[in-house]
C-alpha cells in the first residue's frame, strides 16, 4: 500500500503539498492543484494496477475566487497566477525532488486537474511543456480560452467531460479541438456524470494508463 505524505511549504504564509508515494519506486509523476482532493487519487491507481505512480498535490485555497486567480491565466489578477505558478512549477518540484528523491523526465511526468484546476493544468503544460509532457484535464472551468495560436512544442492531452455538465464539457471539447488542431496527441472522453461526480476519480487511472503504461 502506498502512504500520504503533507509538508507546509513557505509560499503565501504557508501552502500544505500532499504526496501519495506508492509502495514501489515511482515509474511515474502527476502534479496537480486541489490537493486535498487528489493526492488520495493514489488508492484507485494501486486498486486499477497502475503503473506505480507518484501523486504531488499543492493545496488549494478555501477562498474560491483567490483559486481561480490563482490557477487561470485568464483573469486579470496577473501577480498571483504569476506567484503560484513559480511555486506550483519551481517549489513544488524542488520539495518532491529534496523530500523523496523523485525527479523524472517530461515524458514520465503530468500535470493534473479538476475544473479550474484543470484550467491550471493546461495552463502549466502550455507553458511548461519541457516539465510536464502530459496534461490530464477533467471539466475545465471556461477562464482560461485556447489562444489563436498555440506554443509548441505541445504537451499530450486526454481531456474528459460529463454529459450532466454541459459547459464543462463544452469547454474540454473547446480545448481538446484546438490541441488537436495544432498537431498534439490528444484523447476526449465523455462520461455520464454532473460537474464534481465520481467520474473524475474513475478516468484518473484510465489517463494514468494512456500517458504511461508499456
Amino acid at each position: 500500500m502506498g502512504r500520504l505524505v503533507t509538508e507546509t511549504l513557505g509560499y503565501d504564509g504557508g501552502r500544505p503539498v500532499t504526496a501519495y508515494v506508492p509502495a514501489a519506486p515511482p515509474e511515474a509523476v502527476v502534479f496537480a492543484g486541489d490537493g486535498q482532493l487528489i493526492a488520495s487519487w493514489g488508492d484507485v491507481l494501486e486498486a486499477a494496477g497502475s503503473p506505480p505512480t507518484m501523486i504531488v498535490a499543492a493545496h488549494r485555497l478555501d477562498d474560491e475566487t483567490k483559486r481561480i486567480h490563482e490557477y487561470s491565466p485568464g483573469f486579470s489578477a496577473s501577480a498571483r497566477f504569476a506567484a503560484h505558478e513559480t511555486f506550483f512549477v519551481e517549489d513544488v518540484r524542488r520539495w518532491a525532488r529534496s523530500r523523496f528523491g523523485v525527479a523524472l523526465p517530461a515524458e514520465r511526468t503530468a500535470v493534473s486537474g479538476v475544473s479550474a484546476g484543470g484550467e491550471l493544468a493546461l495552463a502549466m503544460g502550455l507553458r511548461h511543456p519541457d516539465v510536464y509532457g502530459t496534461v490530464f484535464c477533467a471539466s475545465p472551468g471556461g477562464g482560461y480560452q485556447p489562444p489563436a495560436a498555440l506554443p509548441k512544442p505541445l504537451p499530450r492531452a486526454y481531456l474528459v467531460g460529463g454529459t450532466k455538465e454541459p459547459w464543462f464539457l463544452a469547454n474540454a471539447t473547446r480545448w481538446a479541438d484546438a490541441l488537436r488542431d495544432a498537431g498534439a496527441d490528444v484523447v476526449l472522453t465523455e462520461r455520464d456524470g454532473p460537474h464534481g461526480g465520481a467520474f473524475w476519480r474513475e478516468e484518473f487511472p484510465l489517463m494514468v494508463a494512456w500517458a504511461f503504461a508499456p
